[in-house]
């Protein structure tokens, strides 16, 4: 069976992402589920860190919080490594806290990468790559950012999420 595919339709281009649903199936169900549900549509990056990554999938254009389903158990320790373009959960401190918003790595990231079986060790599931529009988050993440709502590294121009959807290949 070949491994599913998203498309990213965002302000500054698209962005398709391959899913690896046999190394990470518990994080590509709960993010197709998310896209079936269009819960990705009309969002923003909001989050965009040069050299590091562009992280989204949470928040509405005007930065309210999106309302998400219960946590998913963290697949970190699946063997992939957050290398730059492949796609990750986004979580909170707790080790199985990942609800909706993921990142896009822009560079290799090791320091993301499964450690040890600690909160603080057991890394980000990566959960797919790029496959086409890396240069696009890449523009992403080079965006001016500020403190904005409480938040840091948001985009001074907002770039929006127009819409995300499974896409035939």
């Amino acid at each position: 069976m070949s491994n599913p595919f998203v498309l990213l339709e965002t302000s500054e281009g698209d962005i398709l992402i391959e899913l690896f649903a046999d190394k990470a199936p518990v994080t590509v169900e709960n993010f197709l589920r998310y896209v079936d549900e269009s819960h990705y549509d009309d969002t923003i990056f909001h989050r965009v860190i040069k050299n590091f990554m562009v992280q989204g999938g949470g928040m509405t254009l005007n930065m309210k919080p999106k309302p998400t389903r219960e946590p998913i158990a963290n697949e970190a320790a699946n063997g992939l490594a957050n290398k730059a373009g492949t796609v990750a959960m986004a979580r909170a401190a707790g080790m199985d806290s990942a609800t909706a918003q993921f990142f896009i790595n822009v560079v290799d990231n090791a320091s993301l990468d499964h450690k040890d079986a600690t909160d603080a060790g057991y890394g980000y599931a990566v959960f797919g790559e790029v496959a086409e529009g890396m240069d696009v988050a890449l523009k992403i993440s080079k965006k001016r950012t500020r403190h904005f709502q409480g938040h840091d590294d948001v985009p001074v121009d907002p770039v929006a999420l127009i819409s995300a959807q499974r896409f035939e290949i």
